[in-house]
């Protein structure tokens, strides 16, 4: 088991890729803490780790709210005595043109997918810097290195998300932590199902691989960023788009 032991944090785990990456890290040992807006949706999910890993936990928490955050790694600190891995995976999108993006859109997505990944990494950090290992995992975008049309809010997040994570592979690598992230292309979720038809069997046909990603093929690319096996990998963007980009 590739992560016997750990206990690994994921935000947005109660669905989607976080749901999935949960079940993957459950099944490689690791005592996983999910965290999800939806209450209901993610006391499901519990039950389905639970069968798996039975010290899994679940916690009700709005990752832009640092009260929510602290209280929720406090709880798993006061538990486990630790956090290994932090998967900030937790996002959401508002699209719209540039010149019909509402104020309230932009600050949304701002919020969640930049400042509550801030704040979930800042309330860790102490638990992972007494043990001098850990591991932190951001969930980018490629068009947070590429851009889109209709997306100004998602894209600037995504950006700065990026930037973030190279900043803090140099300002926490000598305190043994790592930090990385994944940029998934068109991976088939809630967040896709608005997504026309037709917009998704064009992006299918433009990919090397000529399909879609699947959760599971994000989730991968989370477990070897978590593992052990990535101890020498630090500030890299690692793309999941199945050639999209080349």
């Amino acid at each position: 088991m590739r992560l016997r032991n750990k206990v690994a944090v994921i935000t947005g785990g109660a669905r989607g890729i976080g749901k999935e990456t949960a079940l993957v890290f459950a099944r490689e040992g690791a005592k996983v803490v999910i965290c999800d807006t939806n209450e209901q949706v993610g006391q499901k999910s519990l039950k389905e780790l639970s069968a798996i890993n039975p010290e899994a936990m679940f916690f009700p928490v709005d990752v832009t709210d640092r009260a929510q955050v602290e209280t929720m790694v406090n709880s798993v600190v006061a538990r486990f005595g630790r956090i290994d891995i932090l998967i900030n995976n937790a996002g959401i999108t508002q699209d719209a043109l540039l010149h019909k993006m509402t104020e309230e859109q932009w600050d949304k997505v701002i919020a969640v997918n930049l400042k509550g990944v801030f704040n979930c990494t800042q309330a860790v950090l102490p638990s992972m810097a007494k043990l001098q290992k850990g591991k932190i995992v951001n969930a980018a975008s490629v068009v947070g290195i590429y851009g889109n049309i209709g997306q100004t809010n998602y894209v600037a997040a995504k950006s700065g998300l990026i930037g973030m994570t190279k900043g803090w592979a140099k300002e926490l690598g000598r305190k043994g932590i790592n930090v990385n992230a994944v940029a998934p292309g068109f991976i088939v979720t809630e967040m896709t199902s608005t997504v026309p038809q037709k917009v998704l069997d064009l992006m299918a046909e433009k990919t090397p691989l000529g399909r879609l990603g699947q959760p599971g093929d994000v989730a991968n690319a989370y477990l070897f960023l978590a593992s052990d096996e990535s101890d020498y990998v630090n500030g890299v963007v690692l793309p999941v788009d199945g050639g999209l980009v080349v």
